[in-house]
């Protein structure tokens, strides 16, 4: 699960990329483009965020696989004794 979170956040930060490069282009200031340079800087700085909470997920679920994994082989290990 931690991998695809990873995979997520990163996909979220590289179109966040490409959102604040379009605002800082002349592509936003184009007849008929979508939205204005504001509005593509504020969804880059949207996607950004939420890019670094599911970074932030993605890092706390395999903190807590691995406390699970190494629970179970504490568990296994007294078992034996």
């Amino acid at each position: 699960m931690g991998r695809n979170l990873y995979i997520l956040a990163a996909s979220l930060l590289l179109f966040a990329l490409v959102s604040c490069g379009v605002a800082y282009t002349n592509v936003a200031q184009q007849p008929g483009s979508p939205g204005d340079a504001s509005l593509w800087r504020t969804m880059g700085l949207g996607l950004f965020v939420v890019a670094l909470l599911i970074a932030l997920a993605a890092v706390l679920s395999s903190l807590f696989e691995q406390a699970e994994r190494r629970a179970e082989e504490l568990r296994r290990a007294r078992r034996k004794h």
